[in-house]
């Protein structure tokens, strides 16, 4: 059983400061959302589907329909924010097999890399303002190679590569850029495995079960925090070791 990450953090801990998370509606997304406004902060979400994404009760978090790649729609909701403390661009897709096909992969980095890369440079000013902080999603696929996955490892692999380039571009702005990358995490992009495959996962990974979104989440908030003060380009896997075993 996953333990309980968020109930170790202080209540209102972001209480004053605003985030942006994209890619809300559901998995990591919605749950980092959640996690910061149970800390008190003014969460604004966005991403496709936002209308229907489910937030727990008693969580104010402001839900906004917004496509990642279409760029007027980000820059209106930026120019819409007075402040921002924290940008988490979680927007993800993956296509599987499909990703060998050009189409497939263009829309896959598209949304995976350089929706990343253009919220991140909309938002600098206020990130500079705030002397605040970015925390980007990777993956373990950012590590190694996936035959099945082909623009989604690649397109993690250039996140992790941004985030570094962007922690040392933008720490004269006195802004963060940290990254994590999960493992095999409970969410619908994890839905798709068989028992076989579930199985395979678990033989090589030593804390022997998935994450839980919400685990995630905190270790996002911990990057955000004043705790995380002195750490900037940092890439965190948290993946229960799956990537400390060979096979």
């Amino acid at each position: 059983m996953a333990s309980r990450p968020l109930a170790a953090l202080a209540p209102g801990l972001f209480e004053g400061r605003t985030v942006l998370v994209t890619g809300c509606t559901s998995g990591i997304g919605l749950a980092t959302a959640e996690a910061f406004a149970g800390l008190g902060a003014r969460v604004v979400a966005i991403g496709l589907g936002a209308a229907r994404a489910e937030v727990s009760p008693g969580l104010d978090v402001e839900l906004v329909e917004v496509d990642v790649t279409d760029d007027d729609a980000l820059r209106a909701v930026v120019a819409g924010l007075d402040r921002l403390d924290v940008l988490v661009p979680a927007a993800g897709i993956s296509l599987g097999e499909r990703e060998l096909e050009w189409e497939a992969f263009n829309t896959v980095v598209s949304i995976q890399l350089a929706a990343v890369y253009r919220i991140a440079e909309l938002t600098r000013p206020l990130l500079a303002a705030s002397g605040g902080s970015a925390i980007t999603i990777a993956s373990m696929f950012a590590y190694f190679g996936g035959g099945s996955r082909v623009a989604y490892s690649a397109a993690k692999g250039g996140v992790v590569q941004l985030t570094k380039s962007l922690a040392e571009a933008w720490a004269g702005d006195r802004i963060r850029v940290n990254c994590v990358a999960p493992g095999w995490i409970e969410t619908p992009l994890a839905d798709g495995l068989d028992a076989r495959a579930k199985e395979r996962i678990l033989s090589r990974t030593p804390l022997a079960r998935f994450g839980a979104a919400s685990e995630i989440a905190a270790v996002i908030v911990f990057l955000a925090s004043d705790a995380a003060s002195f750490v900037t380009g940092a890439v965190l896997p948290v993946d229960g070791g799956y990537l400390t075993t060979a096979v």
